[in-house]
C-alpha cells in the first residue's frame, strides 16, 4: 500500500493512442482457430469442455490468445440462472489476461503482442459520446446493444461448435473461458508489456470494482468511516481501497467470521458478524450505535436487497453515501422509507467501479506493478487448463475462495513496447512513465 495516506488516488485519464494506419497493417489471410473452450450450454448445467472454432476478427475487432482467467461471481450468477439476460449456449468468461494474435480492419491502438485486459465496460473514446467525454460515468454505449444480445458489434457471433457448426453466444463482450476470443478494440484495455497476466486479470472486474467505488464512485476522504457489507474480492478490495484513501475507521461485516482475518490485514478496524449480535439487535442498530448518527460510506458488496437496505440506513445522517456494487437476482427490488433521503443519505451505484477501462486500467496495472497497490491476497486458488474451470467453478461455490485463477496456457514472453512507446489507453507520454 502507499507509504502516504490520507487521500484518494488521483483518477487521471490518459490519451488512447490516435488513428495510425502505419501502426497497424490489416492481415488479410487470417485463418478460422480450432481450440478449447468451456462452453456453458445452459442454466444450471456443468460447464463442458469443447471444440470450438473462433473465427477471425472483423471491422474493429482482434482476436486474442487468453493466458489465464479470474473466475468471478458474475460467471457464476450467470450459470446459475440468475442473470435475466443470461443467453446460452455461450461462453462464459470476463476477468482476463491475454495476448493480440489478430488485428481486423480499421484497428489502429492495438497489434499482434500487445498485452490486453478485456474489459466489459468499453471506450469508445469518441468526441461526440457523451457518455465517454463526460467525466461523470464510464457508461459507454457504443456496443452495448449487440453486447448485451450476445453479439459482437456486426450482431453475429464468432464462435461456433467444432463438431456441429452450432453458433455460440458470446458473454460480456469478453468470453475469455475459451484458449482464444474476439474482442472489440474498444473493449481493450492495452497495458505493460511487463504485466503478469495471470495477475493482473484480477483488474478486469472485481478487484478494479472494489478500489474505484471507493476512489470514483464515493470519493472517500481521509478521516471517513467506512463499512463495507460483504467479504468477497469486491469486498476487500473495498477495504483495501478505503485503507489508501486514508479512512479512520473501516467496519467489515459478513456472516462468515473467518473472512475477518484478511479483512484486518488489508485494512479493517471493526468486524462484525451480524448474525453474532445480541437478540433483538440489528445491524443498522449496532453500526448507529459504534458511530452516534451513522457511517459516512457505505458499501453493499453482496447482491443482497436486505443488505442494500440495510446498508442504506447504517448511512450517516445528514450526508451518508450507500453505494450499491452487488448484482442482485432477476425480478429483485430495492426498497427503504423515503424518510432516509429527506434526511440527507445517498443512495448510489457503480459499474466496474466507474473507471474508462481503456484509459485507467492501464495506470492500474502500473500502480500494481510498483507495489503501490498488492492484488495477491485476492488469488486464493490456481489451476491450469481449461478443463480446470470447472474445478475453479467449485472452488467458488465453496465459500472459501475470493478468486480462482486458472492458466490457459504459459504467459509468453513479454513483447516489445508498440511503435512511439504507446502503451494501454496511453500514447507516447504513458510509455514513458513504464
Amino acid at each position: 500500500l502507499p507509504k502516504a495516506m490520507g487521500s484518494s488516488p488521483p483518477r487521471s485519464r490518459e490519451p488512447i493512442p490516435p488513428a495510425n494506419r502505419t501502426l497497424v497493417p490489416h492481415v488479410m489471410d487470417m485463418k478460422p482457430i480450432t481450440c478449447k473452450a468451456a462452453v456453458a450450454w445452459g442454466p444450471k448445467q456443468p460447464l463442458k469442455v469443447e471444440e470450438v472454432i473462433v473465427d477471425p476478427p472483423k471491422k474493429g475487432e482482434v482476436r486474442v490468445k487468453v493466458i489465464a482467467n479470474a473466475l468471478c461471481h458474475t460467471d457464476i450468477y450467470t450459470l446459475d440462472g440468475h442473470d435475466p439476460e443470461g443467453l446460452f449456449p455461450c461462453i462464459l468468461g470476463h476477468e482476463a489476461g491475454a495476448v493480440v494474435v489478430d488485428v481486423g480492419e480499421g484497428v489502429t491502438s492495438l497489434r499482434p503482442g500487445d498485452r490486453v485486459v478485456p474489459c466489459y465496460t468499453p471506450e469508445c473514446a469518441r468526441r461526440d459520446c457523451v457518455f465517454c467525454m463526460s467525466p461523470k460515468t464510464n457508461l459507454c454505449p457504443k456496443i452495448r446493444s449487440t453486447q448485451g444480445q450476445g453479439f459482437m458489434p456486426d450482431g453475429t457471433s464468432r464462435f461456433k461448435v467444432a463438431a456441429t457448426g452450432e453458433s455460440l453466444y458470446h458473454f460480456m463482450g469478453c468470453s475469455t473461458f475459451c484458449e482464444y476470443t474476439v474482442l472489440a478494440e474498444i473493449s481493450c484495455a492495452k497495458i505493460s508489456p511487463a504485466a503478469p497476466l495471470d495477475e493482473v486479470c484480477l483488474l478486469g472486474c472485481g478487484v478494479a470494482t472494489g478500489w474505484g467505488a471507493v476512489w470514483n464512485t464515493c470519493k472517500v476522504e481521509a478521516g471517513a468511516t467506512v463499512a463495507v457489507f460483504g467479504l468477497g474480492a469486491v469486498g476487500l478490495a473495498v477495504v483495501q481501497g478505503a485503507k489508501v484513501a486514508g479512512a479512520r475507521r473501516i467496519f467489515a461485516i459478513d456472516v462468515n467470521s473467518a473472512k475477518f482475518e484478511k479483512a484486518r490485514a488489508l485494512g479493517a478496524t471493526d468486524c462484525v458478524d451480524p448474525s453474532a449480535l445480541p437478540e433483538g439487535t440489528t445491524i443498522v442498530q449496532a453500526l448507529v450505535k459504534e458511530t452516534q448518527w451513522g457511517v459516512d460510506y457505505t458499501f453493499d458488496c453482496t447482491g443482497s436487497t436486505k443488505v442494500m437496505r440495510d446498508a442504506l440506513e447504517s448511512a450517516h445522517r445528514g450526508w451518508g453515501v450507500s453505494c450499491v456494487i452487488g448484482v442482485a437476482a432477476a425480478g429483485q427490488e430495492i426498497s427503504t422509507r423515503p424518510f432516509q433521503l429527506v434526511t440527507g443519505r445517498q443512495w448510489k451505484g457503480t459499474a466496474f467501479g466507474g473507471w474508462k477501462s481503456r484509459s485507467q486500467v492501464p495506470g492500474l496495472v502500473r500502480r500494481v506493478l510498483s507495489g503501490e497497490l498488492d492484488i495477491a491476497p485476492f488469488v486464493t486458488h490456481r489451476f491450469d487448463g481449461v478443463a480446470a474451470t470447472t474445478e475453479a467453478v467449485a472452488a467458488l461455490h465453496s465459500g472459501g475462495c475470493l478468486r480462482a485463477v486458472v492458466r490457459y496456457c504459459p504467459d509468453p514472453e513479454p513483447a516489445s513496447e508498440s511503435v512511439g512507446g504507446a502503451v494501454a489507453g496511453g500514447g507516447a507520454g504513458a510509455g514513458a512513465g513504464l
